[in-house]
């Protein structure tokens, strides 16, 4: 789905919602109370929001990964493979398993690390020990009450916040602003503060990032290009664009994990510009059309990497 205009702003909408959105919240909440979850024998890193639709989870998740491995810390990574039909657990094997059987995100940290699909996190948690896996890096899942946190990070977009506050389908929240930030260990703020996060988040230790994109992006000043994207926010990337220089002439955006067929991208070929996408789109592109495609990687970059090392540092390895 496409966040809809109206949760980013308060308005009569999202107050007639307002009953709705109290029901979800209190379904989630009970979920959550149902007991402690099932403790690995790892640490669990949980990389979450508060927030339907992307904020940066993968990114970070990634980042985490490559200073856990420097650290000899074995990480693997644990997702619910999100848009994929596999129920797990399953080992992610980036050549057999393509974005319909394991979701995007999987295949995005397959590529750096060992990878498990789980929609059963504690079940993904126990083949990831039986694997010698040190640590688990679990991309979202902090409303999954199932599976003990030893860190809870959330991830905040700097330019979209929490919207109007609101829990679904009244506004863009998970759960209670409030409720989430308490469990969380630490925030990620994702790029400048635009919208005054910052004044939710007294008390808690806010770890800034931004994202870099890759050496790719010096192609894209002064081109004229079509690009199409089918993440949380897919304006988010196209202004990405512009700010590398890139005049877009057509910017196509699709529902998050949208499964891409022949035609559509065909579609946007056609019009004779260079197509470029994101790497967690590229992976559902129909592979005749895939070389066809541009991918603009980017990097995730912390403003204070000590910081993040101190975080790390103080898990308790077992």
């Amino acid at each position: 789905m496409q966040a809809p205009d109206f949760w980013r702003h308060d308005g009569l909408l999202p107050r007639l919602l307002s009953p709705l959105a109290g029901l979800y919240a209190w379904g989630g909440r009970k979920k959550r109370l149902g007991g402690e979850g099932f403790r690995a024998a790892m640490p669990v890193i949980c990389v979450g929001n508060i927030v339907a639709g992307g904020a940066g989870k993968t990114p970070v998740c990634l980042v985490l990964g490559a200073k856990l491995a420097a650290m000899g810390r074995a990480p693997h990574f644990l997702t619910r493979g999100y848009g994929g039909t596999e129920a797990g657990p399953r080992l992610v094997d980036p050549i057999r398993h393509n974005a319909a059987r394991v979701g995007d995100e999987a295949l995005l940290l397959a590529a750096q690390g060992p990878t498990w699909v789980a929609r059963h996190r504690p079940d993904g948690a126990v083949a990831a020990a039986e694997m010698g896996a040190g640590t688990l890096v679990m991309d979202d899942g902090f409303q999954n009450g199932s599976l003990h946190h030893d860190l809870a990070l959330v991830v905040v977009d700097g330019g979209y916040g929490f919207g109007n506050g609101r829990v679904i389908p009244a506004g863009p929240c998970r759960e209670n602003v409030a409720e989430g930030l308490a469990r969380a260990r630490a925030v990620v703020l994702m790029g400048e503060d635009r919208v005054g996060v910052r004044s939710l988040l007294a008390g808690k230790t806010v770890l800034q990032a931004h994202l870099v994109p890759g050496p790719e992006a010096a192609q894209l000043h002064g081109a004229k290009i079509a690009a199409f994207a089918g993440i949380g926010r897919p304006a988010k990337f196209f202004d990405t664009l512009r700010q590398c220089g890139a005049h877009l002439v057509t910017a196509k955006a699709f529902a998050d994990h949208h499964a891409y067929e022949t035609s559509e991208i065909a579609e946007i070929l056609d019009q004779g510009l260079e197509v470029w996408t994101t790497a967690k789109d590229a992976v559902r592109v129909p592979p005749e059309l895939r070389d066809q495609v541009r991918v603009l990687n980017v990097t995730l970059a912390w403003n204070d990497d000590a910081a993040v090392d101190e975080l790390l540092a103080g898990l308790a390895w077992r």
